[in-house]
């Protein structure tokens, strides 16, 4: 059909077996109509921050759980494994074992190069409490040869001596590198003071020491029980069509061995911690990290966007307190895991300000309790907390991260998830608060001069000091024997 230049008046056209009336227009606005409205949906094409793309399910013969969400047109394609066992599972006493697992999955750097020089992509693995993720992307014509890489890691998993060595040795020196920050060490300090033998309460990616205990032996024991088919989601997204993800995937990944019984994640709960004030002597400088914390909820526990908004409510207040907090580094925090997590406050601050800035922290969880929160400062946590929770999910990777939490924490979807900050009321809160700090053990470590802090805190504060020196109690013949208190950094 050939349009004439000009439509000077209404005219017909036959299209086959449909006549069509054009109004009067001339060709140029015609070809100006006809771009906007491709803009127009292309603009409108579904994202993947949008609440409404959700994943089609699927599962393998193996037990393996399929996330599949074909994107038209997308040239890329993310694959993001997430196996449902992770450092809480670690060996007492080897700390970083199962993040050791993690990483021998993919034992030799130039898979990674492949990713990031071939591809344009990447290859990661993470490891957590909860869980090792596995996030590989690249191109989606090469979406074979990924599912084949991984198939790799996971069927025919390398653990051998040369790779435990070579991979355990480069994590101790990464540990021992990074040691050296107060920052850090309260951080795990804070978290053994609250949960003691619990396995939160152990670094997720080891010490020196504890990694140093991991042998060949433990990670084969730990690949058995941990690394099958039928503990482990597969998301895939991006520019395969989900037939071509299938037939590749039951293909590749359908060999993968499934698990006779899968481990469940319980443990004995921890102790209630020592309210004492824990201080860590680190005296290379006129500086303190200050910690406080108590257990928290779980992510799939009805109070988790709650707990969010606290601790958003909770900082703000604590800063408003002590203003001199706005220039140093301040953070609260609700960490949830499967099980109930943390909830900790922590600020570095100038020595002399340690006193006041407990205070002050124990002054502003005590008002959470004491009342509700005024409407205004609500409706900025929520909306704040709303678009944070919403920032996650414009990334392919963070909504892929958002469809496995879904899975693996049991999690409504994603609309009713950002519903539930919208939600939360002033009485929520309170009611939340007080059922986190009103009675309640609170933990609290310091890190800086020991001798210093305990001038200044004593007698108002109850402390232990780590490392201190005990006084001589003279024996029965009258000699002074000199003893220490052998207390350790926290593992």
């Amino acid at each position: 059909m050939k349009l004439p230049s000009t439509l000077s008046s209404p005219q017909s056209i036959s299209l086959n077996y449909m006549t069509l009336t054009l109004p009067t227009i001339s060709l140029p606005k015609v070809l100006i109509i006809l771009c906007l409205t491709v803009l127009i949906r292309g603009v409108s094409a579904p994202g993947y921050g949008q609440v409404g793309a959700e994943p089609e399910r699927e599962r393998l013969l193996n037990g393996l759980r399929l996330l599949i969400r074909h994107r038209p047109g997308d040239q890329d394609v993310l694959l993001k494994l997430r196996i449902h066992s992770g450092a809480a599972f670690d060996m007492a006493g080897k700390a970083g074992q199962m993040a050791i697992l993690g990483d021998i999955l993919f034992p030799d750097a130039s898979t990674r190069e492949y990713f990031t020089e071939e591809m344009g992509g990447r290859l990661d693995v993470d490891t957590d409490y909860d869980s090792i993720t596995v996030t590989l992307q690249g191109r989606a014509r090469e979406f074979e040869r990924i599912v084949e890489i991984l198939r790799t890691a996971l069927v025919t998993t390398q653990v051998t001596p040369e790779n435990v060595a070579r991979i355990r040795d480069g994590r101790v020196k990464i540990a021992k590198e990074t040691n050296v920050s107060p920052a850090l060490w309260a951080d795990r300090a804070i978290a053994a003071r609250l949960f003691g033998d619990f396995p939160y309460g152990r670094p997720q990616t080891g010490s020196a020491e504890s990694l140093g205990r991991v042998d060949r032996a433990d990670l084969m024991h730990a690949r058995e029980r941990f690394l099958n088919s039928n503990n482990a989601t597969l998301v895939v997204s991006g520019g395969v069509p989900k037939n071509r993800a299938m037939r590749a995937l039951r293909q590749l990944l359908g060999p993968w061995r499934k698990s006779e019984q899968i481990v469940p994640t319980t443990f004995r709960q921890p102790e209630a911690p020592d309210v004492r004030t824990l201080v860590i002597n680190a005296p290379a400088d006129q500086g303190a990290e200050v910690r406080l914390a108590t257990r928290a909820v779980s992510r799939s526990d009805r109070d988790f966007a709650t707990a969010v908004i606290l601790a958003m409510v909770a900082r703000k207040r604590w800063v408003t307190l002590s203003p001199e907090l706005s220039r140093r580094p301040v953070f609260v925090r609700n960490e949830p895991h499967i099980l109930p997590g943390i909830f900790v406050m922590g600020a570095a601050v100038d020595s002399l300000l340690v006193g006041k800035t407990l205070k002050t922290a124990h002054d502003v969880l005590q008002s959470l309790v004491s009342g509700p929160v005024p409407a205004g400062e609500l409706e900025e946590a929520k909306s704040e907390a709303s678009a944070q929770f919403t920032k996650e999910l414009e990334s392919p990777d963070g909504t892929a991260r958002a469809w496995l939490d879904i899975d693996t924490f049991g999690l409504p979807s994603i609309s009713e998830q950002t519903g539930a900050f919208s939600a939360v009321s002033a009485a929520d809160l309170q009611r939340v608060a007080t059922s986190l700090f009103e009675k309640t053990r609170i933990a609290t470590v310091v890190i800086g001069n020991s001798q210093q802090l305990k001038a200044m805190l004593e007698p108002n504060v109850k402390l232990e000091l780590m490392g201190e020196l005990e006084k001589p109690q003279p024996d029965k013949a009258g000699v002074k024997p000199a003893t220490t208190i052998p207390v350790k950094k926290p593992d």
